[in-house]
């Protein structure tokens, strides 16, 4: 009997029941009224969840491929613009948009540190012909979240675009899109929508549009203009992934049911608690204080070697059923990851740590056991005093 796995990874994230449920639908006719219906109350919803009234366009592809759109439509070969990078999922953005023959300025963090505010302000001073910026709001390579607010503040202030990588943030941790006068947002189905992977949905405000409409860069199958045409009558240009659309149209009932801000509590509360749990055991968090993601978790290697650390997560998902990330790029058996996003609850914490604890004192790595759960527990009922997530002001 094969042993039933807990998927802890920052992303694909585990599908609750009715999701997996809402899948096995019929296929529908992509350009007929049962589709159009599918499209209006999958894009309505995520609007409600972003806190925007801008239009949602819809791609069949990965976040990956959302970055690229948000590139190819906003910018113009040699123009200048910034990207502000706190790991690797922002140095791909800023990668895609070289490959493009953008001229990137770079604002790269430190690995484990938040995006100052003030760099982006005095890059944007000596940089007075850059227009454009693009900001990770939450890295799940490094467990960092920036505080988008005060950022967004900068780049609005100076009348720039703002573009946002949002993949694994967007309804697990606030952002007010249209309160902070976000210009373009990036997510994906497969984080904390609840849904299998394939679809990239954007969110894209009028002067998005109209920088869209001015850029130079080649661009086809993500072209925003044309999309924006079809989805004003309820289809995509090209075949959508109606299987996913059924999940994320379930993802979404489930978020609304719950509730948008109860949403972000629940996640601040299991952030604290895996957080809370790894501490009192000993373990280093990677990330740095106040701007610890609260939809994944980075650990410092406790085994000291990588090959130590690839026994570790080997012994919790083929022993324990437990799947846990390791680090990515120069991060690479350095540290591990566990991600908390989408579906999880109090409960599924303690399973997390206990099997976490076991498996590290089965390889000899704890001198003590019995520490991580109650200490979560401690926070499971305290609530959580430590205060508002980041980006809530």
């Amino acid at each position: 009997m094969a042993l039933e796995q807990q998927l802890r990874v920052p992303g694909p994230t585990p599908l609750p029941e009715r999701v997996v449920r809402s899948q096995s639908r019929p296929m529908i006719n992509h350009r007929g009224p049962e589709f159009a219906a599918l499209m209006a109350d999958v894009c309505g919803g995520i609007q409600e969840v972003l806190r925007t009234r801008n239009d949602v366009l819809l791609f069949p592809s990965s976040g990956t491929g959302g970055l690229e759109a948000a590139v190819a439509n906003l910018l113009s070969p040699g123009e200048k613009a910034l990207f502000c990078s706190v790991g690797s999922f922002g140095d791909r953005w800023a990668d895609i948009a070289t490959a493009y023959g953008v001229d990137v300025v770079r604002l790269k963090m430190p690995e484990g540190e938040a995006i100052d505010p003030e760099d982006v302000e005095r890059l944007l001073a000596e940089n007075p012909s850059i227009e454009k910026v693009f900001v990770t709001h939450n890295e799940t390579s490094t467990g960092v979240t920036n505080d988008m607010p005060p950022i967004a503040a900068v780049v609005k202030g100076r009348g720039k675009l703002i573009a946002v990588d949002s993949v694994s943030g967007a309804s697990c941790l606030p952002l007010d899109t249209d309160g902070l006068g976000l210009d373009v947002v990036v997510t994906g189905s497969q984080k904390g929508w609840m849904a299998p992977p394939g679809l990239a949905m954007i969110a894209v405000s009028k002067d998005a549009y109209a920088a869209a409409e001015r850029a130079k860069l080649p661009r086809w199958y993500f072209d925003f203009a044309r999309e924006k045409k079809f989805q004003e009558r309820n289809q995509t240009y090209t075949t959508p992934p109606i299987s996913v659309m059924y999940a994320v149209q379930e993802g979404l009932r489930m978020i609304l049911e719950e509730g948008v801000e109860n949403v972000w509590a629940r996640h601040t509360l299991v952030g604290s608690m895996v957080r809370g749990g790894v501490e009192a055991a000993g373990l280093r968090l990677f990330a740095a204080k106040p701007y610890r993601s609260n939809t994944v978790t980075p650990i410092h290697n406790p085994a000291g070697t990588p090959e130590e650390l690839s026994k570790l997560l080997t012994l919790l998902r083929t022993k324990h059923g437990l799947v846990l990330a390791g680090g990515q790029g120069d991060l690479k058996g350095k540290i591990f990851r566990i991600g908390h996003l989408g579906a999880i609850d109090v409960g599924d914490v303690f399973a997390i740590l206990a099997y976490l604890e076991l498996a590290l004192s089965e390889l000899g790595l704890l001198s003590r056991v019995g520490l991580m759960v109650p200490a979560a527990q401690a926070i499971a009922r305290e609530g959580v005093a430590s205060a508002e997530p980041v980006g809530v002001h």
